[in-house]
């Protein structure tokens, strides 16, 4: 049960809940090599569009821990700076209690995150136009931007209701074929190396799956870019 917007102890561990939908999924789902550098976060993202005939489009979303110095996860040099506030929050238990696995989860905001890096959009019927691999690499580009990057871009702290102003978006003009390495083969796709702040790239994997990639420019160094087919 929850009490005043608390869990309490023993509320169940979404984690599990995830994985199980994850592994229902039909579709091919795309992530980053498993690498010392990444830790894939344990609850995936959900995304789906539903009609009179079932599912039309659904989007497997995966965000990452970034470990910089992998060879020692204890390392303070992988912590982030944080506020006090943040800090207290990690660290102090609250006076009603929490569930393990939320502290555990709690652990993570030490430790830069690759928000929405790898998304796996299936579509029933793919539109030409708004499904296009073109389409579906610039929103995932300009959600992160717009989400993970609000200062830098001179925006609003707290997104409202109106677009964000400004001539920060990525736009066709941007996007350049790219060679990618998926599973140990090149494969044809694109990508958008002109932001400041984020590297993206992405490919067709058949006609109803597009698989894009948006990394934050300063993790590059950091990691191995080949994406690899989910087991499940």
């Amino acid at each position: 049960m929850e009490f005043a917007g608390f869990l309490p102890e023993d509320a169940p561990d979404p984690r599990a809940v995830s994985e199980a939908r994850l592994r229902a999924v039909s579709f091919p789902v795309f992530e980053l090599l498993p690498q010392p550098a990444v830790t894939r976060l344990p609850i995936t993202g959900f995304t789906e569009t539903s009609g009179w005939a079932g599912h039309e489009e659904l989007t497997v979303e995966f965000s990452y821990t970034l470990w910089r110095y992998p060879e020692d996860r204890s390392d303070p040099r992988n912590e982030i700076e944080l506020d006090e506030q943040t800090r207290r929050d990690i660290e102090e238990e609250p006076p009603w209690g929490r569930p393990a696995w939320l502290a555990e989860q709690a652990q993570l905001f030490r430790y830069p995150m690759l928000w929405s890096a790898v998304r796996t959009a299936w579509q029933a019927s793919p539109d030409p136009e708004r499904h296009a691999l073109t389409s579906v690499l610039i929103d995932h580009t300009n959600d992160v931007l717009r989400n993970v990057y609000r200062e830098q871009l001179g925006l609003p702290a707290v997104p409202t209701n109106f677009p964000d102003a400004g001539g920060w978006r990525a736009t066709p003009t941007v996007v350049a074929p790219a060679s990618l390495t998926v599973d140990g083969r090149d494969r044809s796709g694109l990508h958008i190396d002109t932001d400041p702040f984020v590297y993206a790239c992405g490919f067709r994997a058949d006609d109803g799956v597009v698989c894009t990639i948006v990394l934050p420019r300063d993790s590059l160094p950091s990691l191995d870019l080949e994406i690899t087919t989910l087991g499940r």
